[in-house]
């Protein structure tokens, strides 16, 4: 009677082991697959919507303008905006609040001080493979009116928000 005991929990122990042996490896992958081919297709369709208006914008050739930009980041209140930038001739010629007076730190808008550089943080998101790019642009002119960056979905507040508003050719 004691062996067949014996061999009963033998039995359970490896049927146990068995099957968490068969399913360990399914539970372990299906998430990571799914993760990456979603991902892989927003790069496609990101890429897909940069190069469509990104032709756009550089076949107007629009050297003089005028837009306001806000940067809802996890950042010092004074690099969030709204700001005004003005461009002439393709170079950034003031900062400003929507008050008029001159950003007291416009190295805060470095990397935003004209639609090129905006395009260049899309591409930098696309080659960094950042787990959300979501980007909107304007129709006509194609520049972006809305980024939306999650470089990781593992870190906390390093995501990018910026928001690009008033666009006036000058």
């Amino acid at each position: 009677m004691l062996k067949n005991f014996r061999f009963q929990r033998m039995l359970l122990r490896w049927a146990v082991v068995i099957s968490a042996g068969l399913l360990m490896p399914i539970n372990l992958t299906a998430p990571a697959i799914s993760q990456t081919n979603v991902q892989t297709t927003q790069n496609k369709l990101a890429i897909a919507n940069f190069r469509k208006n990104y032709l756009l914008w550089n076949q107007q050739n629009i050297r003089n303008y005028r837009y306001t930009l806000s940067n809802s980041c996890f950042c010092a209140p004074a690099a969030r905006g709204p700001v005004i930038i003005t461009v002439r001739n393709g170079i950034t010629t003031s900062i400003t609040t929507t008050t008029g007076e001159p950003v007291s730190n416009p190295e805060f808008f470095e990397r935003y001080r004209t639609i090129p550089k905006l395009f260049n943080v899309i591409v930098d998101a696309i080659a960094r493979r950042a787990d959300r790019i979501d980007v909107q642009y304007n129709g006509q002119r194609g520049y972006p009116t809305q980024i939306s960056i999650d470089y990781s979905f593992q870190i906390a507040d390093e995501e990018l928000f910026l928001t690009i508003e008033n666009f006036q050719t000058l």
